[in-house]
């Protein structure tokens, strides 16, 4: 048992864009650590050569699902069940430590120092910080362990239906134990932060070190989301100039592939889509070099066992999944409709701004001023 390894999951073709952007992130900052991504034996023959090709080591687990409809419902994330696939990962004994990151992540920078960290590290969940969000996550490869987390979700399940939760019910110390093991949350940056906390994203965004894309709606599967904050977008536009970075190197895409909504070739030369020149991060402070001051934004996103009749790893539920996609940029790319009542509220918004002036200056701009009805 030796070495540390950064490790991933890509349980669909799609999720294998993901994975394939979490590994070219991590080395284009530096990564000292090896690289691991665990695969369902579903993907296609060519998700996993494009794997092989940027992966130091690409390992097929079996398939794990919760089959937990109920409480998947209350998530409004009926996918999620097959997240219990990610507690393979302790089954990788070939390295002393590792740290986890999602597939829907995105490395702004080196971010080694997190193995100096210990297991169960992890950043607090927006949603509800007593809980750590599993998106990110450092850990202790043992048997031992795996072997508890499997007699644990066949006793108790996840209260979540997902692996989130049936990590935290296991690591339930996590909370109070040791705030050692609470990482920052620039490590796992969501984008419930956006709305949720605005002036603290204004404030230290700048440092973001690992954006989280969670939610539904994945960077892959839409170009652009209109539904989503202006800083945001610059996260996904950041993810697809390493992914297009990667089809352009690779030779696994054309220059023209480069091209997204308007059909316009990318005229630059040089690797990605017009990307810029890596900034190599060797220690001190991460920029992640977005803007943090974004436009207004709108936000959005009981324990029952498994299945009596499961027995083992072996005999859980296994995913269908659905039909091989291309590992390359969607042609339409699917959208979150904005709610046509938004730019109103935030018109009406602005008005009542200008209309709170404490020292009851008049406003001179031009338009219906404040008080007109």
């Amino acid at each position: 048992m030796s070495g540390e390894a950064f490790v991933t999951l890509a349980t669909t073709d799609s999720y294998c864009m993901g994975a394939i952007v979490v590994a070219r992130s991590l080395q284009r900052h530096g990564t000292t650590r090896s690289t691991v991504v665990m695969v369902t034996p579903n993907l296609s023959q060519q998700s996993r050569l494009a794997l092989e090709d940027v992966f130091d080591e690409v390992i097929t687990v079996d398939v794990m699902d919760s089959d937990d409809h109920f409480r998947l419902s209350l998530l409004g994330r009926p996918d999620l069940g097959i997240t219990f696939t990610k507690i393979h990962c302790w089954t990788l004994t070939q390295y002393s430590k590792c740290v986890f990151l999602d597939a829907d992540t995105l490395v702004l920078c080196n971010v080694d120092e997190l193995f100096e960290r210990d297991e169960l590290s992890a950043a607090p969940d927006p949603g509800w910080p007593d809980c750590f969000n599993s998106g990110v996550f450092v850990f202790r490869p043992s048997l031992r362990t795996h072997s508890g987390l499997l007699e644990h979700a066949l006793q108790h399940g996840s209260f979540d239906g997902g692996d989130q939760g049936l990590l935290n019910s296991f690591f339930s110390s996590w909370p109070a134990e040791d705030i050692s093991k609470h990482l920052p949350f620039v490590y796992n940056l969501s984008g419930s932060s956006f709305y949720s906390y605005l002036p603290a994203f204004r404030q230290f965004g700048h440092n973001a070190k690992v954006v989280h894309f969670i939610g539904a709606v994945k960077p892959w599967s839409s170009i652009r989301d209109e539904s989503s904050s202006h800083s945001m977008e610059q996260f996904v536009s950041l993810w697809w100039k390493e992914y297009l970075g990667y089809t352009t190197s690779s030779g696994a895409g054309k220059q023209q592939e480069c091209s997204l909504t308007d059909n316009t070739p990318v005229e630059e030369e040089g690797p990605g889509c017009g990307a810029e020149e890596a900034e190599e991060a060797e220690g001190g402070a991460c920029t992640s070099n977005v803007d943090t001051d974004p436009v207004q934004e709108r936000g959005g996103e009981g324990n029952a066992p498994l299945r009596d009749t499961l027995t083992g790893p072996s005999s859980l539920p296994v995913h269908s999944p659905p039909p091989a996609e291309s590992l390359r940029p969607p042609t339409e790319p699917e959208t979150v409709s904005w709610d046509t009542n938004t730019p109103y509220l935030v018109s009406q918004l602005a008005l009542v701004v200008k209309c709170s002036l404490t020292d009851n200056t008049p406003v001179e701009e031009e338009g219906p001023g404040c008080g007109a009805e």
